[in-house]
């Protein structure tokens, strides 16, 4: 094919539209397209197609021009977002490359996201990928950077990346470090730091070992902006952790109205101290009790305190009529609920009564037989 036209009638789209449809493409479709013709390599260039990148380091797919894209493209580049094969040290390399690259660079970078899949290794902890975000930091303030997500980099993160994160990125408006490690080595002390040095930070995930009462109080300056979103990931930790008083929450939520506060308890957490975590003044958004224990009271705890504020619910629990009379009182309180997702069998009667009385409800999981793994949710137009 000739390298100036393309074919039939696509010579006729403007530029600004191609450029707008390859964005759209991985970025192995888009060296694709690029390859076509002249004009359409000129629109694989703009910068809109690589404002927002996700980028795949997974042996066999596009990973040396994954890598050379991002060489070349990298001050267009504003919202990064990597996937790495961490079972493969070629793909652990590449990922150190492309932030290498960006470090390199005079970045323009408004925000990174990291997501590890496959397995680790046997005694492999991260240190090469950590490294590499280390040094991209070191190397670079980073003075736009707007948003970081490390949910899915699942290795131990400590106060000095913390630390180095938000001190060179004075503009941070969302930090999600709640990864769901076995051991969590950021404490409180560099949370509150990080909201001092990042004024604008108005969505934090956090384990919840690292919040306590002094980091609830760093949200009630004057000069904060409103505060949308705490994440929080508890775990078997928690249990020697003291109670947050009432009060902190209150004062948080009376500053911060339109607070949300979304808390995930993981199957480690004793069932007694669920209780002391899930306080009637939060403004509880969103509930996850992936505890697999019986967990019919604090269903109706959830009914009794969240039914204004809550939208979503994930139970990992027991089967049992007491639980299906809970879930009915539960459907028939909290009326904004946009998700119920339960992982056991329920009666047809509590699908009926979430059907009848959550009127936004979008997607749900509540099976009345058992079904194969994985149980997919229904979603509702």
């Amino acid at each position: 094919m000739s390298p100036s036209c393309a074919p039939g009638k696509l010579m006729e789209i403007p530029e600004e539209v191609l450029a707008t449809i390859f964005s759209y493409l991985s970025v192995r479709d888009r060296r694709s397209a690029s390859r076509v013709c002249r004009r359409w390599a000129d629109a694989v260039a703009s910068p809109l197609v690589w404002h927002h990148t996700s980028v795949s380091c997974a042996l066999g797919e596009e990973d040396e021009w994954s890598v050379q894209a991002c060489s070349q493209f990298q001050q267009n580049m504003k919202y990064l977002k990597i996937l790495c094969d961490q079972s493969v040290e070629a793909n652990r390399k590449n990922v150190a490359e492309i932030l290498h690259n960006v470090a390199a660079s005079v970045t323009g970078l408004l925000g990174l996201t990291i997501v590890c899949t496959g397995e680790n290794p046997y005694f492999y902890s991260g240190r090469d990928l950590l490294q590499s975000v280390n040094s991209l930091f070191t190397a670079n303030a980073c003075p736009h950077l707007r948003h970081v997500d490390f949910r899915k980099l699942t290795f131990t993160l400590d106060d000095g990346i913390i630390h180095l994160v938000t001190s060179k990125s004075p503009c941070l408006e969302s930090l999600f470090i709640n990864n769901k490690t076995l051991v969590c080595k950021v404490t409180s002390e560099v949370v509150k730091e990080a909201l001092r040095n990042c004024p604008k930070l108005s969505t934090l995930g956090l384990f919840y070992t690292t919040l306590t009462e002094n980091v609830l109080a760093e949200l009630l300056h004057v000069e904060r902006p409103p505060v949308k979103l705490l994440q929080l990931h508890c775990e078997r930790m928690d249990k020697y952790k003291p109670t947050i008083p009432a009060e902190a929450w209150e004062a948080v939520a009376r500053r911060h109205p339109a607070l949300s506060v979304d808390i995930e308890l993981d199957h480690t957490v004793p069932a007694k101290k669920i209780s002391q975590i899930l306080q009637s003044a939060i403004p509880v958004s969103s509930v996850e009790l992936n505890t697999f224990t019986f967990m019919v009271e604090q269903v109706n705890f959830i009914s009794q305190n969240y039914q204004g504020t809550l939208k979503r619910l994930v139970l990992q629990t027991t089967s049992s009529d007491e639980l299906n009379r809970a879930l009915r009182r539960l459907a028939s309180c909290c009326r904004s609920l946009e998700e119920i997702h339960c992982y056991c069998v329920v009666s047809a009667d509590t699908v009926r009564t979430f059907l009848l009385c959550c009127p936004i409800l979008r997607r749900y999981t509540l099976k009345t037989t058992k079904e194969p793994h994985p149980w997919l949710p229904e979603i509702l137009q």
